[in-house]
C-alpha cells in the first residue's frame, strides 16, 4: 500500500500549469512540523515536502494562499522515471 497523509503551512505555491495534453498541474511546497515517540522518546519532526495536484484537484487547490494550514491525503511517486527522489501526489487536499 502506498498513501500518505500529511498536515502542514503551504511554504511555496507554483503557478498553475497545464500539461500537453491540458491537465491541470498545481505544485507547492509543504511545511510540516511536530513530535512523535519513537523508541518511547520524543522526536522532533520538521521537514517540507514537495506536493503536486493534478486536474480537478489542481484547478480547486489554486486558490490556496502562502501560510494556510492544509491536510493532504495521496501517494508518493519518483519525480522522474528512475529518480531517487519522491513527491507527494495529492488525492485529497483539505483546508484546515
Amino acid at each position: 500500500m502506498n498513501r500518505l497523509e500529511v498536515q502542514g503551512q503551504v511554504f511555496e505555491l507554483s503557478p498553475l500549469r497545464y500539461t500537453p495534453s491540458g491537465v491541470a498541474v498545481l505544485e507547492f511546497l509543504l511545511s510540516h512540523e511536530s513530535e512523535v515517540t519513537e523508541a518511547g522518546q520524543p522526536r522532533r519532526l520538521a521537514f517540507t515536502l514537495t506536493v503536486v495536484a493534478m486536474g480537478d484537484l489542481a484547478q480547486m487547490a489554486r486558490t490556496t494562499s502562502l501560510g494556510c494550514t492544509v491536510r493532504v491525503q495521496g501517494f508518493l511517486a519518483p519525480v522522474r522515471k528512475d529518480s531517487p527522489k519522491f513527491r507527494l501526489h495529492a488525492q485529497q487536499i483539505q483546508q484546515i
